[in-house]
């Protein structure tokens, strides 16, 4: 949930024309200066389509025919090289991009240099969209799409079967670079698919710099054996690699003896040569700092031309911009997840009788930092509660309201205010709070002895539960508006609905990141989750696991996602008295069946098949009263009692404080028969109060006797 903010009037932006509101995103850092990229034709531009302001390297503004003077960072400028025409196509090919969800863009545009000359343009690079997959910013390539030899005609067009047929290794190494977004993405360039042609090398080798340190990052083919492997060395002029690092100039060689006559301490490295010749180790500069080094080692290659040289310059500033922006973004996005796990409860309480599983995910959004949150909280009388919410925006302010609304309402539930009281409160706390956020928030009381819950939400989603036939349901869970907001607009009212939930039922609480995708219903997303939850592993932790590595994967990273699992133990009995445990929910058409479906197979199962049509028909008639007769379901219990006769209890339990009497009914009477004929199948039966509702039980067993009826007092 972010509220989004545009840039200053009178700036252009493509996906709104000229914008009418104030306020603009924290800029970007400007992109580096590239000498490379400059001698391949090859620029960058970083675009904060927020602030307005696009940022061109010296390569870029030479593919424009710009000078540093000439440009004030401003798209509006640009508007000096494009006619009207090609500037309209221009913005239409934008907002199609913009509009399209798409991550990636590319496309041939002409401009027109200083000189009157016509020259058609290649810009390529990748989307960043925010939570909601607003775009708020674009960086990639710009590049002179004109090969030297190939002259334009004479109005300045060029023929569309031209227009692709660049196929320079700069050029393909910028495009392909131009995608990616984290340090990983660009090692996934270098090792992956084509990686080397692009290249143009049989081997490679990239290291990193930490600290005073070279790391080697990632190995592409067969390089020599001492850069062949993952290692750490202080920097210094000790081996060729470091030394291109540290003085920032590269080195060329066609023979490993000759570079050994310069490095004492190489041999080792290259022993054995894996059949390479020449190498070319390069520094990667990006605004005057060394951040890496790149070694490329080639077969059957004698020496290095002054086209060789440059080429490799250009490549090794290529991949230096793209590893500059990807490991800003890395920290950016290191110190995100730090300040929202610093947020997060460090350790979930365990519980006799329940399995409590808890995940975050965060979005992949760099900085941006997310308001979702998870908690349980150990309450009185053998009692849990269960939270999860989602604040209002993805930024430092929003983590910062979360984490002090998640400690307000853990208070609020420690000292036992029902669900409707803790939100209520919570939201009159954020209400008072020096912010304009809401959030929305989910919570539930459970009794570990009982299984009772009392759950009120506050714009937020309900629980999913997952019955212990492996049923899903999302029950009709009543609530309120977001915390906050109900507090404002006077409607501070959270009503509360009782769930059952039975040994061996799992409850799922998430926020929407785990079930939104843009441009989706979100009732798709609940139905992926609830099929997911039923054919997912019984254990919460596992189910956990299961859901992460199913739906965050589906959906993409574009939103934090908060998920909290809670199962019962199931409670199977021992073998000499074995018990199962079932709900039917009261607007659930098939429960019943279900429900006497199960219990004949477990009667089979203990070798009671002889009084299963008592019992079924027994709990057919308790089940049908509570649901007709009561505001919520049933709770079914079938358990063996082994001793001093074996036999079978049944029981029903329901929310109602309204105990059963016999009746007599009339000839004509179309009810009031029930008991009598438990009366009649059962050996015993009686009423038992259960929390605030009660449990009808009645017991079986092989052998015929004197049938009482004993009915507990209250």
């Amino acid at each position: 949930m972010t509220a989004r903010r545009r840039p200053e009037h009178g700036r252009y932006d493509p996906r709104i024309g000229l914008s009418s509101t104030g306020g603009a995103r924290p800029r970007p850092r400007p992109i580096g200066q590239g000498e490379r990229l400059a001698m391949s034709g090859v620029g960058s531009f970083d675009w904060d389509l927020d602030a307005g302001v696009l940022d061109l390297d010296d390569a870029g503004l030479e593919v424009f025919d710009l000078r540093p003077e000439e440009y004030d960072r401003r798209p509006e400028s640009l508007v000096l090289r494009v006619t009207p025409e090609e500037g309209a196509r221009i913005d239409a090919a934008l907002r199609t991009v913009l509009d399209s969800g798409r991550r990636s863009y590319a496309g041939y545009f002409q401009i027109t240099r200083r000189d009157g000359v016509k020259q058609w343009t290649h810009a390529q690079g990748t989307v960043l969209r925010d939570e909601d997959g607003v775009p708020y910013r674009m960086v990639g390539i710009v590049r002179d799409a004109r090969e030297p030899d190939q002259p334009l005609s004479p109005d300045g067009s060029r023929p569309e079967s031209d227009l692709p047929g660049v196929s320079s290794t700069v050029r393909r190494t910028t495009e392909a670079l131009s995608h990616a977004v984290t340090v990983d993405d660009v090692i996934a360039v270098l090792t992956g698919a084509g990686g080397l042609e692009r290249f143009g090398a049989d081997a490679l080798t990239l290291g990193l710099v930490e600290g005073g340190n070279l790391r080697i990052a990632a190995v592409s083919g067969d390089p020599p054996i001492g850069f062949a492997t993952t290692w750490v060395r202080r920097l210094d002029d000790s081996l060729p690699l470091c030394e291109a690092v540290v003085r920032q100039r590269p080195r060329y060689s066609t023979s490993f003896e000759d570079l050994a006559a310069h490095f004492p301490l190489l041999p080792p490295y290259v022993a054995g040569g894996g059949g390479h010749d020449a190498s070319a180790f390069l520094p990667l500069v990006a605004e005057a700092r060394a951040i890496g080094g790149l070694a490329l080692f080639y077969r059957k290659k004698d020496e290095f031309t002054e086209q060789d040289r440059e080429l490799c310059g250009a490549l090794a500033g290529v991949l230096a911009q793209s590893l500059q922006r990807a490991i800003l973004f890395d920290q950016e996005r290191e110190f995100a997840t730090g300040l929202q796990s610093s947020m997060l409860p460090r350790h979930i309480p365990r519980f006799d009788g329940a399995e409590i599983a808890v995940r975050y995910h965060a979005a992949w959004s760099g900085r941006e930092v997310g308001g979702d949150w998870y908690d349980v909280v150990a309450l009185p009388q053998n009692r849990v509660g269960l939270v999860v919410g989602d604040v209002q925006g993805h930024d430092t302010h929003a983590a910062a309201v979360m984490g002090q609304l998640r400690i307000a309402l853990r208070a609020y539930a420690a000292e036992g205010h029902p669900p409707s009281t803790v939100l209520a409160r919570a939201s009159g706390f954020l209400a008072e709070l020096d912010t304009e956020r809401f959030a929305t928030c989910a919570y539930a009381q459970l009794d570990l002895v009982t299984g009772t819950v009392r759950a009120a939400r506050a714009g937020h989603l309900g629980p999913l539960i997952r019955h212990t036939d492996g049923r899903t349901g999302w029950p009709n869970v009543r609530g309120g508006l977001p915390l906050g907001l109900a507090t404002t607009m006077g409607l501070g009212e959270f009503p509360e609905t009782r769930l059952d939930l039975v040994p061996g039922e799992t409850l799922v609480f998430c926020t929407d990141g785990l079930v939104e995708e843009r441009g989706t219903d979100i009732t798709i997303g609940m139905e992926a989750l609830a099929e997911s939850v039923r054919d997912g592993p019984q254990r919460a932790e596992e189910l956990a696991d299961h859901l992460a590595d199913n739906l965050w994967e589906r959906w993409g990273s574009n939103d934090d996602v908060a998920l909290l699992i809670l199962r019962r133990t199931p409670d199977f009995g021992t073998r000499r008295a074995p018990r199962i445990h079932q709900y039917v929910h009261q607007a659930d058409p098939e429960g019943l069946a279900e429900a006497r479906a199960a219990l004949r197979q477990a009667l089979g199962d203990w070798e009671l098949t002889e009084i299963a049509d008592d019992v079924e028909l027994a709990a057919g008639e308790l089940l049908v009263n509570v649901l007709l007769h009561t505001e919520g379901g049933a709770v079914l219990t079938l358990e063996v009692l082994p001793d001093p006769v074996r036999r079978v209890r049944l029981s029903v339990q329901d929310r109602s404080s309204v105990w059963p009497r016999r009746r007599t009914p009339g000839e004509a009477a179309t009810s009031g028969r029930g008991l009598l004929m438990i009366d009649a199948l059962a050996q015993r039966w009686g009423v038992e109060p259960r929390g605030d509702g009660k449990a009808v039980w009645c017991e079986f067993g092989p052998a015929a006797g004197a049938r009482t009826t004993a009915v507990s007092s209250r």
